[in-house]
C-alpha cells in the first residue's frame, strides 16, 4: 500500500481484522443481503471460505469483489503478506458466498494478466470505503496513478463451480434470530404490564 504510511498500514490492517470477524459474523446471522444493500459506500462485500495452508483449518475472509463476465475478481489490499492470499494459493478450491448465493469455486492470482488495472479499477470501485480508507480514489486516478497506488495489491480471479446449499454456509446461525424473539418476548410482555 504505497500511498500510505507503514504506520497506518498497520493501524489498517488491525482495524480490518476486527471489521472481518463482525463481517462474517454478520452473514451467518442471515444478514449478507444487508451488507450488500448499499455498495456505492458499503463496499459490495462476498466471504471466501478457504482451507488455512498450515493449519488445515476452514477460514472465512470477507472481501470487495466486483463480478465482470460471470467471473468474481478480488484484490488482496495487502499483498502478499495477506493470509487468506497465501491460503487460496496453497489450496485455490474455495467456497464464496454472495448475495445471491453460496457456491464452490476455483481462485487464481492473475495479477499479471493484460486486463489487470481494468478489474483492478472495478473492484476498487466496487469496494465503496475500503479504497478511500487505503487513499485510493479509483474514479478519479490515472491508470498510472493506480497502478502505483495497488503495486503491492494482488488480483485474484473466481470461477464458480457448483452452486451449495445446505448446513456450514452463510445463514447458518439465522436461528438465533428466532429463539432470541422467543426468549425475549415474555420479558418485553411482562414489562409492558
Amino acid at each position: 500500500m504505497s500511498t500510505i504510511s507503514p504506520q497506518m498500514e498497520q493501524s489498517l490492517r488491525q482495524g480490518f481484522k476486527y471489521l472481518n470477524k463482525f463481517m462474517v459474523a454478520m452473514w451467518r446471522l442471515g444478514l449478507g443481503k444487508w451488507i450488500n444493500a448499499w455498495p456505492e459506500k458499503g463496499g459490495r462485500i462476498m466471504v471466501i471460505t478457504h482451507i488455512g495452508r498450515k493449519s488445515g483449518l476452514t477460514r472465512r475472509t470477507p472481501v470487495n469483489y466486483a463480478e465482470v463476465d460471470g467471473d468474481i475478481y478480488c484484490t488482496a489490499g495487502f499483498g502478499r503478506v495477506a493470509d487468506w492470499y497465501r491460503n487460496i494459493l496453497a489450496h485455490p478450491e474455495v467456497e464464496i458466498w454472495l448475495p445471491d448465493g453460496w457456491c464452490t469455486a476455483v481462485a487464481e492470482d492473475i495479477t499479471n494478466c493484460d486486463k489487470h488495472l481494468v478489474y483492478m479499477r472495478d473492484v476498487l470501485i466496487a469496494s465503496g470505503f475500503a479504497a478511500h480508507a487505503a487513499g485510493i480514489h479509483p474514479r478519479m486516478m490515472l491508470d498510472d496513478e493506480l497502478a502505483a497506488a495497488t503495486a503491492v495489491y494482488r488480483l485474484i480471479r473466481i470461477r464458480r463451480t457448483a452452486a451449495r446449499t445446505g448446513s456450514g454456509g452463510p445463514g447458518d446461525l439465522a436461528w438465533i434470530w428466532p429463539a432470541l424473539t422467543f426468549a425475549l418476548l415474555p420479558l418485553a410482555l411482562r414489562r409492558r404490564r
